[in-house]
């Protein structure tokens, strides 16, 4: 299930994640905060990364300035 639509929305489980990712967190900690499966979580922060929202670093993921715009 993709994060963005090819009009650029963002679907709500995209925004849970985002939302998650305002501090600093593992995929872990953004499936329990969101309470999303680990599997759609991990997938939909790589699909945020590749759009510029999200950026990662050693395992944790953060919200960008561009991901900040989307919300």
């Amino acid at each position: 299930m993709a994060c963005i639509s090819p009009e650029g929305t963002l679907t709500e489980s995209a925004r849970k994640m985002l939302e998650a990712v305002q501090t600093p967190a593992t995929p872990e900690e953004v499936a329990q905060s969101t309470g999303l499966p680990l599997f759609r979580v991990r997938s939909g922060l790589r699909e945020l990364v590749q759009a510029g929202l999200v950026a990662e670093t050693e395992g944790r993921y953060q919200i960008t300035e561009a991901g900040q715009q989307k919300m």
